[in-house]
């Protein structure tokens, strides 16, 4: 009898469940119920395009600079970012970058959309950034966390149609809400609302 310990298909079966577990612990922030908001300085390589390719909202100051550097260290990018880069930039920029390892700076990175913004000083991207979680999370966190979802699922489900119907899906659950009272209560009264967390 073989030792099975030292069986070669176990042996990558053990490490095929190792890379999972490490996709995962990127994966979890698509599956947050709220927004996970990235703002980078300085270098973005490798496992951090990962980490940002999968946030919700993503910013730079003006000193970062991006770079897919796996195929420079002879692997293939494995966590996340070849699968969630071309819906953020397109497959053809994301093939470039993939491919070639090069650095892609700040000001590219906004041009080609991988971040919403490039901020001239870490400072004015941290006061920035700070000020649109601040007004993200005055909503309603039901209407957030279903455009967060519904966004996700637009993005892994293309299609127009399948994607009105899950919507109508989604808002036939929970269109009415405490919250949607609260924004009538608050707009008849002039004044913010005030939501519950979930």
């Amino acid at each position: 009898m073989h030792d099975q310990q030292q069986c070669p298909a176990r042996l990558r079966e053990k490490f095929r469940h190792d890379i999972l577990a490490m996709q995962e612990a990127f994966s979890v922030l698509e599956q947050c119920r709220f927004p996970v908001i990235a703002a980078v300085q300085g270098a973005c390589v490798g496992a951090g395009v990962d980490l940002v390719t999968a946030a919700d909202l993503r910013f730079c100051s003006r000193d970062a600079y991006f770079c897919v550097k796996e195929v420079d260290l002879a692997i293939t990018a494995d966590l996340g970012t070849l699968q969630r880069l071309p819906a953020i930039i397109g497959h053809g920029a994301a093939a470039e970058l993939a491919l070639t390892a090069r650095n892609v700076p700040g000001p590219e990175a906004a041009s080609l959309g991988l971040v919403s913004r490039c901020y001239d000083s870490p400072s004015d991207m941290m006061t920035g950034v700070t000020a649109m979680a601040q007004q993200i999370a005055e909503k309603s966190p039901l209407a957030v966390t279903g455009t967060k979802q519904i966004l996700l699922h637009t993005r892994d489900h293309p299609g127009v149609s399948s994607g009105l119907a899950y919507v109508a899906l989604w808002n036939s659950a929970y269109l009415l809400s405490a919250d949607m009272e609260e924004l009538v209560s608050a707009r008849g009264a002039r004044r913010k609302p005030q939501y519950s967390k979930l």
